[in-house]
C-alpha cells in the first residue's frame, strides 16, 4: 500500500506538473488546489458515511503542495461531520478564463484531477463503513456506502460478476435489486441487437429513485454506474453526487456557469442529484434552480451516449419537480422505489458495522438492540433515517462503551471488543 509519505510526494509531482503546464504566468501564480482538494476530501468522506481512522488523517494531511498545518485525528473527524459541500475555488473560474481566451481546457483537466485523486485515496485507504472483510460480502445497507474493492488484479475494474454479487450483498432492496437486473438485461441485449444491426427503440438511460434518506439510493447509484461501465454503456462509471448547493449560484449567469463544470466532471459516469427538487422551489420563475435545470436537460439530451443522470429525493417533493418542467418528464422514464428497512434488515445492518469494526454483541446487547432498533421502526415517520439510524446508535455505542471501559485498569481483548446492553440504553 502507497504510505502517506509516498502519498504526499507524489501529489506534489503532479500539483507542479500541473502548475507548469499552465500556458499564463497569473494562472500559475494562483493555482493553489490543496484547500480545494482536502474541502473536497472531507465532504466526500461525509457524503459516503464512512468512518474515520488516524489513518485517514495521515493522508488528509499529505494533500500539500505546500507546508500548512496539520489536523490531529479529532480534528479530522469533527471537521468532517461539519463538511459542507466545497465552494468554487477562486482560481477555477480563472482557468476556465483563460480555456476562453486561450482554447485550452485546463479547467476540465483540473475536475480530472480532483476526481483521480479522490478515488486514489480510496484505493488506498480501508474501508470502514458496512464492509465485511473478505472472503465474505459486503454489507451495506447505508444510503451513503463506501466503495467496496473486489478481489481480483491490482487496478484492474471489478467484473460484471463480481458486481452483480455485490448488488445482491445489499440488505433488503428486493424489488430495486430486480429493477436492476431487468434494466442491465434490457441495455445488453439492445447492444446485441445494435451489433447484428437489428432495430432498437429509444431508451433513456436517466432515471429517478423515489425514497427516505438512508435507504441505499446512494449505494445502488454508484453499482450502477460501475455496471454500465462494465457492459461498455459508461466509459468512466464514476459517481458524481451534487445537490442545489453544488449546481447553483448567486448571481444571473454564474449557475449555467457551475451546473455546466459539475456536468463535466460527471462525463462518462453518473450524476447523482440528491434532493433534486429543491432546484424547482415553489417560489417563482426567477429562481436560479430553473436555470440549473435547463442546462442539465441540454446536457441530458447533448451527452445522452455516455451520461446518466439520477434524481433522487422524497416521493412526493419528487413528482412536483418532474413536472415543474415538460423537458423532465420526457427524459427521467424510469423510477425505483426504495422502501424503508424493516427491523430486520436495520440489525443484521447494525450487527455488520460490528462485526467491521472488531467489536462483538453479548446476548443481552443483541436482544436490546433488536429491540431498540423494533420500536424505532415501528414509530418511524418521514424523518426516519433507516441506515443512517443504525450507524448513530453504533457510534454512541461505542462512545459509551469507551467511557466504561476507560475507567478499567487493564481491560482485556475481549473486553475492549464487547459491546453491552448498558452502552446501548437511550
Amino acid at each position: 500500500m502507497e504510505s502517506a509519505k509516498e502519498f504526499q510526494e507524489s501529489y506534489r509531482k503532479i500539483v507542479l506538473a500541473f502548475r507548469r503546464a499552465l500556458p499564463d504566468p497569473g494562472l500559475r501564480l494562483h493555482f493553489r488546489p490543496d484547500e480545494d482538494l482536502r474541502a473536497c476530501l472531507l465532504y466526500h468522506w461525509k457524503s459516503m458515511g464512512i468512518i474515520l481512522t488516524p489513518e485517514h488523517a495521515l493522508y488528509y494531511n499529505a494533500l500539500q503542495s505546500e507546508p500548512q498545518e496539520e489536523a490531529l485525528f479529532w480534528d479530522l473527524v469533527s471537521r468532517t461531520d461539519h463538511a459542507l459541500p466545497p465552494p468554487e475555488p477562486p482560481f477555477l473560474s480563472r482557468l476556465r478564463r483563460g480555456d476562453e481566451r486561450l482554447g485550452t481546457r485546463n479547467a476540465a483537466k483540473y475536475q480530472d484531477l480532483r476526481q483521480s485523486i479522490l478515488e486514489r485515496v480510496d484505493a488506498i485507504l480501508p474501508i470502514q463503513d458496512h464492509q465485511v472483510p473478505s472472503p465474505r460480502p459486503a454489507v451495506q445497507g447505508g444510503e451513503v456506502v463506501a466503495e467496496h474493492r473486489l478481489p481480483g488484479p491490482e487496478g484492474s475494474a471489478p467484473s460484471l460478476e463480481a458486481l452483480l454479487a455485490e448488488l445482491d450483498a445489499l440488505h433488503g432492496l428486493d424489488r430495486v435489486k430486480a429493477e436492476v437486473r431487468s434494466l442491465m438485461n434490457l441495455v445488453k441485449v439492445r447492444r446485441l441487437r445494435e451489433a447484428e444491426g437489428l432495430p432498437v427503440p429509444p431508451m433513456s438511460l436517466h432515471m429517478v429513485f423515489l425514497g427516505n434518506p438512508g435507504t441505499g439510493k446512494t449505494t445502488v447509484a454508484r453499482l450502477i454506474g460501475k455496471l454500465y461501465k462494465a457492459i461498455g454503456v459508461l466509459s468512466k462509471g464514476q459517481l458524481v453526487e451534487v445537490d442545489r448547493a453544488g449546481l447553483v449560484a448567486g448571481y444571473t449567469g454564474q449557475t449555467a456557469l457551475k451546473t455546466r463544470a459539475v456536468i463535466d466532471s460527471a462525463l462518462g459516469g453518473v450524476l447523482f442529484l440528491d434532493e433534486a427538487y429543491a432546484l424547482a422551489p415553489e417560489r417563482g420563475e426567477q429562481d436560479f434552480g430553473r436555470e440549473a435545470i435547463e442546462v442539465l436537460l441540454r446536457a441530458m439530451e447533448d451527452h445522452r451516449q455516455d451520461l446518466v443522470v439520477i434524481a433522487a429525493g422524497y416521493p412526493g417533493p419528487m413528482e412536483r419537480f418532474l413536472h415543474s418542467n415538460p423537458g423532465l418528464q420526457s427524459r427521467f422514464n424510469k423510477y425505483l422505489i426504495f422502501d424503508d428497512y424493516d427491523a430486520a434488515a436495520l440489525l443484521a445492518i447494525f450487527q455488520g458495522l460490528c462485526q467491521t469494526n472488531g467489536y462483538t454483541l453479548s446476548a443481552a446487547a443483541q436482544d436490546h438492540a433488536a429491540a431498540l432498533l423494533q420500536a424505532r421502526y415501528a414509530a418511524r415517520d418521514e424523518r426516519f433515517g433507516n441506515a443512517r439510524e443504525v450507524r448513530n446508535l453504533f457510534e454512541t455505542a461505542v462512545t459509551r462503551q469507551a467511557d466504561r471501559v476507560a475507567a478499567l485498569e487493564t481491560p482485556s481483548r475481549a473486553v475492549l471488543m464487547a459491546l453491552e446492553a448498558e452502552d446501548l440504553s437511550v
